[in-house]
């Protein structure tokens, strides 16, 4: 059973993959739809970090976006102001962001934190976060933020091999979720998501595997935000901010199905298809991510990968 289940995740990670890699041939050589598709496959790859974090783990980072931040200020401002290559600097930047995550992790569970105190404490990172950059604006310029055009290499601009190294990460993150929920760990982690003290009753060390999910979770969120700070060509505290990242990726998770190797993948898909409904919205497409927050949260609890099981009778990872 456990071996069906293992290779049934191998091969929808080999379908995802050859799927979104022929998405580019379909979108005819347009910029704009192509661009599209690239923030699809952040979203996702945000989402798939967050579902170890959260979806396996249950523990609320609500600090994805200043994560993701931290490491694509700490990746921008060694190469502007040190004059290190963004290959060097990327890795610290992702570094930094896991050994915060393992912090976070390991000081909420000593201290007995819930999920939602947890949440709190990261929420007011986020804050403090937000507030740093702005505070150093000799070193950050502020709001007004960083240019980055022509700082990464030319494969981090916009375009079609952009598309394919973001792919890349999201290809990365799916293999090591993939090998994290075929090994130990991952018997670990569904041992905590159903039942925590029952686990750390049966023997399993409660405070490592927590500490191990929030640390590779945070790791490929910074992997994710070093590299869309040169794709985008610019940052300033809104790129990270909570209501850009954070809410976008609960969304995505909650609409794909939490604790699932498909959920993330179909709500980034979903996700996007609905952010251009909504985008003529404007500033209201917040309200509207809020609603549907607490819609999907009340209703639709497991996702759309849970629907599917039950439409077509079949196991989806």
């Amino acid at each position: 059973m456990k071996a069906n289940r293992y290779l049934a995740e191998y091969v929808t990670s080999i379908v995802v993959a050859v799927v979104l890699a022929l998405v580019p041939l379909g979108l005819g050589g347009s910029a704009h739809y192509l661009r599209i598709g690239t923030l699809m496959l952040i979203y996702t790859a945000y989402a798939v970090a967050f579902n170890i974090i959260f979806g396996h783990t249950r523990q609320l980072f609500l600090c994805v976006g200043a994560l993701a931040g931290t490491a694509g200020y700490i990746s921008v401002l060694m190469v502007t102001k040190m004059g290190w290559s963004p290959w060097a600097t990327i890795p610290v930047g992702i570094l930094s962001a896991a050994i915060l995550g393992g912090v976070f992790s390991y000081v909420s569970v000593r201290r007995g934190l819930g999920v939602i105190f947890v949440g709190i404490v990261t929420l007011v990172f986020s804050m403090i976060f937000h507030n740093l950059i702005l505070g150093l604006r000799t070193l950050t310029n502020g709001e007004t933020g960083i240019d980055t055009k022509g700082l990464g290499p030319a494969v981090l601009e916009p375009g079609l091999g952009s598309y394919y190294v973001i792919l890349g990460v999201l290809m990365v993150s799916l293999a090591i979720y993939h090998l994290l929920m075929r090994s130990r760990a991952g018997t670990a982690f569904r041992a905590i998501a159903d039942d925590e003290f029952a686990a750390e009753l049966a023997g399993i060390d409660v405070t490592m595997y927590k500490v191990l999910a929030a640390s590779v979770g945070s790791a490929l969120v910074g992997a994710v935000g070093a590299v869309y700070a040169y794709y985008g060509g610019f940052i300033n505290p809104t790129v990270y901010a909570l209501v850009s990242v954070d809410i976008v990726v609960l969304v995505t998770l909650l609409l794909g199905g939490m604790g699932t190797l498909l959920g993330p993948v179909l709500g980034g898909v979903l996700f996007t298809v609905l952010d251009e409904i909504v985008r003529p919205l404007g500033q209201l497409n917040v309200l509207v991510y809020g609603v549907l927050m607490i819609v999907l949260v009340v209703t639709f609890r497991h996702g759309l990968v849970s629907v599917l099981r039950k439409l077509i009778k079949v196991r989806i990872p």
